[in-house]
């Protein structure tokens, strides 16, 4: 009787990953000098008229500081603009530029055609299982208790 052996899911899906990346990387004319950090940040506005530093960091599962540092270059590059809140003039929130809402246009368009050969050939039921098993994935804690 055939001994079960479980996949590899951890070599795979750091393989998978980095195949990913290779991908993107291989069309850099598509980015028009956004980076792939900026890509996260450009879709998340895209779906909202504005976001504070602390709703964009728990959207993309990052610190603060680290979207203060890329919303002040991505500001330079005149991608977002920070205005402050109309309830709470404390806070400052991010929106879209013209240019930032181009780019994540742009970015959308070819992130289609990586998802169309990532989804060939599989069923609505698989890629459910496949986006629950990585949605699981993504939610591991750092620790064990």
């Amino acid at each position: 009787m055939p001994v079960f052996k479980p996949p590899r899911l951890v070599f795979l899906l750091n393989r998978a990953q980095r195949a990913t990346q290779r991908w993107i990387e291989g069309h850099p004319d598509a980015w028009d000098g956004v980076s792939a950090a900026q890509v996260g940040l450009l879709f998340l506005l895209t779906s909202r008229d504005a976001a504070s530093i602390g709703e964009i960091a728990e959207q993309l599962d990052v610190a603060p500081a680290a979207v203060t540092n890329l919303s002040k270059r991505m500001q330079a590059a005149e991608l977002i603009d920070r205005v402050a809140d109309a309830d709470d003039g404390r806070m400052t929130r991010l929106c879209l530029t013209p240019a930032g809402a181009q780019a994540s246009a742009q970015a959308r368009a070819v992130l289609s055609q990586l998802n169309a050969q990532l989804t060939d050939g599989f069923s609505q039921e698989e890629l459910n299982t496949v986006a629950r098993w990585l949605t699981q994935a993504a939610q591991l804690p750092l620790r064990q208790p």
